[in-house]
């Protein structure tokens, strides 16, 4: 077997520059994110945090916080834009959650183990304002647009209940 000088210079670098690219993909993918979710419902009065993002594939979970606010939203990235779906306290950490959403089985688990070890960097007291957030709340689409928060801690003419 001849030794290919060329092809073991391409081979290095991909595998020198994957893990960037694939962290550069995650870093575009945690910035869209962060511009969806302040669009919706930053204000002037009260901006909205987020951090950390969590992406597989095409479903992420973010944390946020406004104010003495906080929690977490599930997105689905659809037609190459994310959308938030549903908003939620630790129940957007358990599988069996994520599961309920329509997630497959083996992505619901990849997506809550994700979520924790990024958040197992953060103060007890954050995680504690994420966790705050009662029930889960389905974001309505058509009205996404619209820059309120009134769908973070209770349902108003931005959002429904999640079934």
């Amino acid at each position: 077997m001849k030794f290919n000088s060329r092809a073991a210079t391409a081979l290095l670098m991909a595998g020198l520059l994957l893990p960037f690219w694939a962290r550069s993909a995650q870093d575009g993918n945690a910035h869209q994110i962060t511009a969806v979710m302040k669009k919706q419902f930053d204000r002037p009065d009260a901006p909205l945090t987020v951090n950390p993002v969590t992406v597989e594939g095409d479903y992420a979970v973010a944390g946020w916080t406004q104010g003495k606010k906080g929690g977490r939203a599930l997105l689905q990235k659809e037609n190459g834009q994310w959308r938030i779906s549903v908003c939620g306290g630790d129940g957007l950490t358990q599988a069996k959650v994520l599961e309920t959403t329509g997630m497959h089985p083996p992505m619901a688990q990849k997506l809550a183990a994700a979520t924790l070890v990024a958040e197992s960097s953060l103060s007890a007291g954050k995680r504690r304002m994420f966790a705050s957030f009662e029930g889960m709340v389905k974001i309505d689409a058509n009205q996404a647009d619209h820059g309120q928060h009134n769908a973070h801690g209770a349902p108003g003419a931005h959002a429904a209940p999640a079934k």
